[in-house]
């Protein structure tokens, strides 16, 4: 039996996220980009306001996984996919996409961020396990990707993480019943390879930065089949 756990839950994100260091860390959001739009780097910038605010790890980590600069935003934008999906192969980031669902499931912490994307602060770390969520973020996936009528699905699986090997057969065999063909690719760099592809799905912001074309497929399903989940709003785009 699967292990019962609340992925990426951290009792302290009551306290760090609550509404006020909220208004401290928005501040600090307008600052970052400014200096972001002008050309800092986005890990330099967040220490220097970070250690300014007095922010704690989680904290800081967190404005890291929201922000981006403009540029990067409008490129994000320019290459989002929101429709079109008939008989097409999509390449599936499948780690990331269903950390974050079970992140959603565990009513833990989730980033509404300023692309529009939703990230959680679960850390790998290099391993991963199969939780009590894992098969039910696996059919949310399924679910959705048989309403967009693709044609075949493909999951990109980091081989270096333990457990993926465990992740990929679980993935075949309950979306084995769906109307799309289903392939499980376990890789040394799974970031390396989606870069270069279209119709991407994924979170990762130094993958949709380089995709051709990406699907919020996180956002859409936690939006319409979740839709009580909570999420900290950071979505405010600066000029």
């Amino acid at each position: 039996m699967a292990q019962i756990v609340k992925r990426g839950y951290v009792h302290s994100d009551e306290i760090e996220f609550n509404n006020k260091n909220m208004m401290l860390l928005k501040q600090a959001q307008v600052d970052i980009c400014y200096l972001l739009n002008h050309g800092y780097k986005l890990d330099k910038t967040v220490e220097f306001i970070g250690n300014h605010f007095l922010f704690s790890a989680r904290q800081r980590l967190a404005l890291k996984r929201v922000i981006s600069s403009n540029e990067d935003l409008n490129r994000r934008k320019k290459h989002e996919l929101i429709d079109g999906y008939d008989g097409s192969t999509v390449h599936i980031d499948g780690l990331n996409i269903i950390i974050t669902l079970e992140v959603a499931l565990s009513n833990s912490t989730l980033l509404k961020c300023m692309d529009g994307t939703l990230r959680d602060l679960a850390g790998l770390r290099g391993t991963y396990k199969l939780i009590d969520k894992t098969d039910t973020a696996i059919e949310l996936i399924g679910s959705k990707l048989s309403e967009m009528k693709i044609k075949k699905a493909v999951f990109y699986l980091d081989s270096p993480v333990s457990n993926t090997g465990r992740l990929k057969l679980r993935i075949l065999e309950l979306l084995d019943t769906y109307n799309f063909d289903v392939d499980v690719l376990l890789v040394p760099n799974a970031d390396v390879i989606l870069s270069k592809l279209d119709h991407v799905i994924t979170s990762d912001g130094i993958i949709l930065n380089d995709c051709n074309s990406w699907i919020n497929l996180a956002y859409e399903i936690i939006n319409k089949n979740l839709p009580h989940t909570h999420y900290i709003d950071f979505q405010i785009s600066y000029t």
